[in-house]
């Protein structure tokens, strides 16, 4: 299926240097805002309460948020959970102050909205627990990684899997650097954007690099130059990718204005994500492994000379 057909090739190649130095730039200077500001992490991370409530009625989620704001709580978690007449609260840990106390205060604010409220449950999260999960999600990490590189070396070759590998852990290292600058929170929900945008953007790389297989074995484009082939490759999926990626964007975009605070985090790193995935399977995995020296021999295997005298090989 393609909406359009480009017939002539852009030549992206011409310009992978520039956009490759600006790639480069952006990527130092997420790395130097990790290091220098660090992540705003949410409670799952740092430790907290945890409430849960139930209404007689439907509850105004939104006024509980506004309730518990008033209390000072800014950084607080407020959602469904389960049904519409239940919610779950999650509060950042506070020094000198106790956990009772601080269900206390919330329970106390809440009846005074609304008397039908009933406490169901109250947990604290120590920050042993979330050491746990940063653990946890770095090892989470560091396996998918590991396995991309196995996958796309046995799937193609080794400069393809290098080139793939680097591009898109560029695009996840940007996302966490958006995250540190601008101290928006970070929670698992974000973390499970990180890991959906690193596989989304293996996949771009993956279909832009079969495109660059076949194009080195059709003998009509065999014999061009690496970079006329790249440029093809990725000029004939950019139907493929306008599809893919637009109907994606919509759905997230749905989700970043409709779903409220709770999905707001995890669209926002999936819609940086998905723009930088386009961009650095262009720019980037392409460049990359055509600097790596691909050649259309990589792809070949080599052919055995049969032996014409009818003897045996000795």
């Amino acid at each position: 299926m393609e909406f359009f057909r480009i017939k002539k090739d852009i030549p992206f190649m011409r310009h992978a240097l520039i956009f490759n130095v600006i790639s480069a730039l952006t990527f130092v200077a997420a790395v130097f805002f990790l290091f220098h500001k660090g992540l705003h992490l949410s409670i799952e991370f740092t430790g907290g309460t945890v409430m849960e409530v139930e209404y007689a009625k439907a509850a105004d989620v939104e006024g509980v948020r506004k309730s518990i704001a008033a209390l000072g709580y800014n950084d607080m978690q407020v959602q469904s959970f389960g049904t519409a007449h239940d919610v779950l609260i999650r509060l950042p840990a506070q020094k000198k102050v106790d956990s009772g106390k601080v269900s206390q205060q919330v329970i106390g604010a809440l009846k005074a909205q609304d008397d039908s409220v009933m406490l169901k449950r109250v947990e604290f999260v120590g920050p042993q627990v979330g050491d746990e999960l940063t653990h946890d999600g770095l090892m989470a990490l560091g396996m998918l990684v590991l396995g991309i590189v196995i996958y796309l070396a046995f799937r193609f070759e080794w400069k393809y899997a290098v080139s793939a590998i680097l591009a898109n852990l560029h695009d996840v290292v940007i996302i966490l650097g958006f995250f540190a600058f601008f101290q928006w929170e970070f929670s698992l929900t974000v973390l499970a954007a990180v890991l959906a945008v690193l596989g989304y953007s293996v996949n771009e790389s993956v279909v832009v690099f079969d495109r660059v297989r076949e194009t080195f074995r059709d003998r009509k484009f065999g014999k061009m130059p690496v970079p006329d082939v790249m440029n093809h490759a990725i000029t004939s999926t950019m139907s493929r990718t306008v599809i893919t990626h637009g109907s994606t964007q919509l759905m997230v975009l749905s989700m970043f204005f409709l779903g409220g605070p709770t999905l707001h985090n995890f669209a926002l790193a999936l819609t940086i994500g998905i723009c930088f995935g386009i961009y650095s399977s262009v720019f980037v995995a392409a460049a990359l492994a055509m600097w790596l020296g691909v050649k259309r021999e990589d792809l070949l295997k080599p052919v055995k000379e049969k032996d014409t005298t009818g003897g045996a090989v000795v």
